[in-house]
This record gives C-alpha cells, structure tokens and sequence, in this order.
C-alpha cells in the first residue's frame, strides 16, 4: 500500500492535534507576548509562580492557547475548566484544591462564572484558603496551595471588579492581520506535515476575520475535501470547493450575513426590523452578525440606530450571487 493510501497510525489528522507549546511559537499579539515572556522570566528568577492573570479579547483569538503555553513554559500542570460548568460550591472547591504550588489553573468564559461563585473565587486569592460551612458547625478551612489563576473572558465588565482587581496582568488580545493569520495556518499545516499550496495560506486568511480559530477550521475543511478527492496536496481548488459546500463568499461571509447585507441594502433599517426578517433574536444580531460588518467596513449605524451599506458594503454585494430574502 502506497503512502498516498494510508496514513501512518500515529500520524495527526486534526487541526487541534498539534498546538503552539513554547512563547517563541506565539505568532501576532506582540503586546501580549511581551507581557507573558517578562513575567515568565520574572517568576523563574525569583523562584515564584507566574502572576494572577486577566485574558481579554473576542472569541477565537488564542487565549485559551496562550494559558497552555504559559502552563509549558512554567512546567507546571494545567488545570482548565467553563466558568457556566461551575454549579456549585463543590465544583469551585475541587477545581482550587486540586491544584497544586506554582500550577496553572485556568477558567474559561469566566464571565459566565455566577456572581457568588466569583466572590468566593477572590476570597479564596485573598485568603488562600476556601471557608467551608455546615450551618451546623463552627465554619472550618482548608489551604491552597500556591497556584497561578488565569481567567479568559470576552466581557471583562461582567467579571466583578474586585476579582478583576486582583488579577496582576492584563492581557489584551486583538484581532490578526491576514499576514499573521497567513503564518498561523502555514505553521499549523507544517506541524501536521500536510502538504499545501503556497497561495493557499492567504486566501484562506482572507477570509477568516481576523480569527485564527476560523483560519485553522478553513485550513481543517480543505484537508477534509483534499482527501475526500484521494489528493495528498492541498490547493486553491479545495479551498474554493471548502468555501463552496459552507457558503462563505471572499470575506468568509456566511449565508446568514450575505442575507443581512441584501436586507440593509434596500435601505436604512433598524436593528428589530433586520432581526425580524433574518428570524433572529435582535441580540443575535448585533453581537454576533454585525460587528464583524462593520470592523470590515461593510456596514455603518447612524445616530437613530439605522443600519446602512457602506460603498464597500454595496460593492462586496454586487459581486455575490443574488439571492432572495
């Protein structure tokens, strides 16, 4: 059987199989990055755990990642978990006191951790100790040991101020250039020694917003049709086939905001009338269709709240293929 044929069976084939595990593999976030290696080669000369730490930025940016790698930088166990898997007291409490000195714990979508749950996740930083209560008895505490906490969030002003306050560090992710993401996906596709196409690396950064989590899944659908078709190397036809089968257009639009685009074009809107022809919940709408729309400076909102097509917005709807609403 030839190597066309088969992969070998420790060969990796998903995009997450292989992931950044040293600072120097970082890619953009020059700011953040400089950050993290300062406070890294702080704590190894001083022989203390890395500090308490506030990740902020949209979704699919690398924080998650970032707390990985600081975890591979620091050597020490990784200790991860949703702020929303949090139910109660008991999960809080086995997440802390399962870790141990110098370990990183990090707690994603930390702004969907409940308010009492982010109470007592501060006074046990203040206090390195969790209180526990029976009502019956005299409360009794246990120490923690000396770990590093990291929290993730894309609404920093959902998080209580005082735990915000007693996070050290403030990490601020921003989007990618095309550049940027372009390195990512050529990165990524070397570490799991797939076989690309040069121009391939752009065009599928084009159209991934900025996001390098889009990007790496763009990257995982042209592997996905370049095997479907018995290739072995991945080229602009498979992109273009991959783009094809989820309807994204040159901006990585999907239908849903193809279909915005020709809604507002009949003219200035409001966001409940776009929502209500879309059959979407207006929030919807406006935290996750349009800021994209207006970042890459399709849309525009005037001072009433309308929604208007920009030059380019009108432009970028010309070349799509018409549909109806």
């Amino acid at each position: 059987m030839s190597e066309n044929e088969t992969n070998e069976p420790n060969e990796p084939n998903e995009i997450n199989d292989v992931a950044p595990s040293s600072i120097r593999h970082l890619i953009g976030q020059f700011g953040v990055v400089a950050q993290v290696t300062v406070a890294i080669d702080a704590s190894f000369a001083d022989g203390r755990r890395f500090d308490d730490s506030l990740l902020v930025g949209p979704p699919g940016v690398g924080k998650s990642a970032l707390a990985q790698v600081i975890a591979c930088e620091m050597a020490a166990d990784f200790h991860e978990v949703l702020g929303q898997s949090i139910k109660n007291p008991a999960d809080l409490n086995g997440l802390l006191l399962a870790a141990k000195h110098k370990d990183i714990v990090h707690l994603d979508e930390a702004h969907e951790l409940a308010k009492p749950f982010q109470t007592a996740l501060y006074r046990a930083i203040d206090r390195r100790e969790i209180v526990l209560s029976t009502g019956r008895t005299a409360p009794s505490s246990i120490p923690l040991q000396d770990f590093s906490l990291l929290l993730s969030t894309t609404d920093e002003h959902a998080l209580l101020q005082p735990l915000r306050d007693r996070m050290k560090m403030v990490l601020r992710f921003e989007f990618y250039s095309e550049a940027q993401l372009a390195a990512i996906v050529d990165m990524r596709s070397r570490g799991l020694r797939w076989e690309v196409e040069n121009d391939v690396f752009l065009a599928v950064a084009k159209r991934s917003r900025g996001t390098p989590r889009l990007a790496l899944r763009l990257l995982q659908s042209c592997r996905r049709v370049c095997r479907a078709g018995g290739d072995t190397v991945i080229t602009t036809d498979h992109l273009q086939r991959a783009c094809s089968l989820e309807q994204l257009d040159e901006l990585g639009l999907g239908p849903t905001d193809q279909k915005y685009l020709q809604v507002v074009a009949d003219g200035a809107s409001r966001l409940n009338v776009i929502a209500s022809t879309l059959a979407l919940p207006p929030k919807t709408v406006s935290e996750v269709i349009e800021p994209y729309l207006v970042r890459a400076g399709l849309l525009l909102k005037d001072d009433q709240g309308r929604r208007q097509l920009t030059s380019e917005g009108r432009e970028h709807l010309l070349n799509l293929p018409q549909k109806s609403v």
